[in-house]
């Protein structure tokens, strides 16, 4: 018991000695901001957002608690001559001490935001605590009374702009009643400036409009008034007039060191299209009629700020281009009327790479190569084709019998190709734009040569994924895949005593030749912008996934139809290989909560089920659930937890399931340096639908199932590098679902570290 004390004890030393040493850089009186706060006492102020106009942060604490980073630097010397003081100081935080001067700014500036937000009369007292060395400070905000829009008034001396501004009333920011929000009334600007934009009015902002607000004393009460100014340019004053799109020009060989849209011209022939001139040097090397159908700026059409940016998404989505830039210049006879030209810069078309990998399977290790061929342009359409080939091999240990060899072997060849475009009949050129699609067709070949088995793996795939236009939003159609197993050798041991004998029916099922051609839609949304996970620990977001597929209808309803051959397990073949049938749904829901720059905390759920059904009493392995690892309840290795209270049997087959619930809550934290860490605590399990003799204890079963919720908690280093996360996950089992009662079910009791503590090495977060 000491021994295990023993740590503990050595830990709490160092964390009071770093304590003592705090201030040990604060200069004779002077003070160490240990804290900072914001207090309001109206209801209606959101403290969190005053938080943007603190002029000074305290030192970060790792989990709210520690200085770790300023106990860093604090163990440097003085002398910033020796490496190892430069070292400490350059990962630690250098101690923020209190400033009067700072505090000052912050009153201000905490005082004219509330002010802005319609409280003419509020008022921040800063309330300091000293404690020896060291401040906290906390500002009171004092609101009043607020200032309400009595009326709203346009003095919009242009009748088609304020005809315009009408019309689009309904979309106002602004109504009486209100406070006297300024910021509010500057978004509404901005808002009326970008309509006027979308509507022809190019190079219009938002400071051709301002406000004048006439109060009476004491009545809280503003009369608001909205005015356009006159246009002025180049000191003379110039009509407000909507401008219309002339000609569109593109130019295919940009060079973006030219500054002057004349000297892009270095072109050696040029094309028309469909009234859409284009430019080239040499070769056009994209079909004209890409160009035309990309583009949302349209000859004849008002000047449109949105459509722009419609066309500079849909060009970026062009793997054929490297940059696109869209120009204006005033047509030289009419001065109501815009030359678009849309400047183009051509990438790299082809590329080969090689990759190399080492592989480590449970303990077994090995090394892959891989070679990969793209084409960015296949078809001049900016088509992107890959092809890649990649060979394996894994030393295999742990063999029961003799086997024809001890090694693994892998040798596998896959192509795709990718249409930057919703390939389906009877669409029109402006759906096609609009859904930003990308359509993929793709096949797969996969040769899989293991001591028990050979196995050969070959899929095809047909499917549709877009994003929205606010970029938040994926969606994914797969119209169509099919994946064929075949099992053309057996080692007749392995089949003998590990299929026939225990006549294990989920190893027998497993281990035939198999069909599944299966349809599917997937949903993604992150209220961050963009697809791709943050790898920073200070942002709000959250992100919502969503999957269904099925697989197996159609080729049942054929079967039916038409009396096909059953096999002896009644399940329809065709060509005497049986199909799969199955619907499997996933939910998955993820939010992390910033408190400050260097702390969050981020919880996640995962709901699955998979149901099979009428030519199938099993999901395919594939698409069946495991429970455990680095990514689900890490206080098991993976594969290694479930279904229900089945203790496994050396088996990662068994261990799987068709119903999965995992739920993770993590307190991140910056350490120092690039290095985060992480405590967390997870649950969750997978169960069966169905009772299978080799998984005892599987079966889903309301009376019992929050009883086999399996609990772990635990310790993570994360080495943040921007591009990428290096995590190492220590998990520690807390409930063990396998025993009912005792001890062995709540090792978070009685730990012991061999028997419960499960590591993790893994790239980026777990969710």
């Amino acid at each position: 018991m000491k021994s295990r004390a023993y740590p503990f004890l050595v830990v709490l030393v160092m964390m009071l000695l770093a304590s003592c040493s705090a201030t040990k850089y604060v200069p004779e009186g002077s003070y160490l901001l240990d804290g900072i706060s914001v207090e309001s006492d109206n209801k209606d102020i959101n403290t969190s957002d005053l938080s943007l106009y603190l002029r000074q942060s305290p030192n970060s604490k790792l989990f709210g608690l520690f200085h770790t980073q300023l106990y860093i630097y604090n163990l440097s010397g003085r002398d910033t001559t020796k490496w190892v003081n430069r070292m400490f100081r350059r990962i630690g935080d250098e101690p923020v001490i209190y400033s009067e001067e700072e505090d000052e700014r912050t009153r201000d500036q905490l005082t004219r935001a509330v002010r802005n937000m319609g409280y003419m009369g509020a008022s921040v007292e800063s309330i300091i605590k000293t404690h020896k060395k060291t401040r906290e400070v906390t500002y009171k905000v004092t609101s009043g009374r607020p200032y309400k829009v009595r009326s709203l008034n346009y003095d919009i001396p242009n009748e088609p702009i304020r005809q315009l501004i009408q019309a689009d009333s309904a979309n106002s920011l602004l109504h009486e009643g209100m406070n006297f929000n300024i910021n509010l009334l500057d978004e509404e600007r901005q808002r009326i400036a970008t309509h006027l934009l979308n509507n022809g009015y190019y190079r219009f902002n938002k400071e051709l409009l301002t406000y004048t607000a006439d109060t009476a004393r004491n009545t809280y009460q503003a009369d608001v008034t909205l005015h356009l100014h006159p246009n002025i340019v180049n000191g003379v004053e110039q009509p407000y007039r909507p401008y219309n799109i002339n000609k569109v020009s593109f130019v295919t060989d940009y060079d973006v060191l030219q500054r002057n849209v004349q000297d892009a011209f270095d072109v050696s022939d040029s094309i028309h299209y469909r009234g859409y001139p284009i430019y080239y040097k040499n070769r056009l090397y994209i079909r004209p009629r890409t160009l035309v159908n990309t583009t949302w700026i349209n000859p004849g059409e008002l000047y449109n700020q949105a459509n722009i940016q419609k066309t500079y998404n849909n060009f970026g989505r062009l793997s054929t281009l490297r940059y696109t830039n869209v120009r204006f210049e005033p047509e030289a006879n009419d001065s109501t009327k815009l030359n678009a030209y849309i400047l183009l810069t051509k990438n790299k078309l082809q590329s080969v790479s090689l990759e190399v990998e080492g592989t480590n399977s449970a303990g077994d290790l090995g090394a892959a190569l891989s070679v990969s061929y793209q084409n960015r342009n296949l078809f001049r359409g900016s088509e992107l084709f890959m092809f890649r080939v990649r060979g394996a091999y894994e030393a295999v240990s742990g063999l029961h019998g003799q086997y024809r060899n001890e090694s693994y072997t892998e040798l596998g060849a896959e192509t795709s190709i990718n249409f930057p475009r919703f390939l389906f009949p009877f669409l029109s050129n402006d759906f096609r734009r609009n859904i930003r699609a990308n359509t993929e067709f793709g096949l797969q070949y996969n040769y899989q040569m293991r001591p028990e088995f050979t196995r050969i793996v070959a899929s095809t795939n047909w499917s549709y994924k877009w994003q929205s236009k606010s970029l938040h939003t994926r969606h994914q159609i797969d119209a169509l895949d099919i994946n064929y197993l075949y099992m053309p050798w057996l080692d007749p041991k392995f089949e003998e005593r590990y299929l026939i004998e225990k006549q294990n029916y989920i190893l027998r099922y497993n281990y035939e030749d198999r069909l599944i051609v299966r349809a599917g839609y997937s949903y993604v949304y992150n209220s961050a912008t963009g697809a791709l996970p943050t790898t920073t620990v200070a942002d709000n977001s959250y992100s919502l996934r969503f999957n269904v597929e099925s697989a197996g209808n159609v080729l049942y309803g054929l079967a039916k139809l038409t009396s096909m051959h059953q096999n002896k397990e009644g399940e329809y073949s065709i060509l005497n290989i049986p199909f799969a049938q199955y619907i499997r749904a996933d939910f998955d829901y993820a939010k992390n909560i910033a408190f400050d720059l260097k702390n969050s905390l981020s919880y996640h759920l995962n709901l699955g089920v998979a149901f099979p059904y009428g030519n199938a009493k099993m999901v395919p392995f594939e698409k069946r659930y495991f429970s455990g690892g680095a990514n689900s309840v890490r206080g098991w290795s993976v594969r290694d937890l479930g279904p229900g209270s089945f203790p496994g049997d050396g088996n990662f087959l068994n261990q799987t399931g068709d119903i999965k619930f995992d739920a993770s809550m993590e307190f991140r934290s910056k350490l120092f340096w690039k290095i985060q860490s992480a405590l967390f605590v997870d649950a969750g399990n997978i169960w069966t639908i169905r009772d299978y003799e080799s998984q005892p204890g599987g079966k889903f079963r309301f009376d019992k199932f929050y009883k086999q919720i399996a609990f772990a908690y635990g310790l993570g280093i994360r080495l943040d590098l921007d591009f990428f996360i290096l995590r190492l996950d220590g998990g520690m089992k807390a409930i063990n679902p396998v025993y009912e009662s005792g001890k062995h079910r709540y090792p978070i009791f009685h730990p012991r570290f061999s028997r419960d503590f499960a590591f993790h090495f893994a790239v980026g977060y777990p969710f």
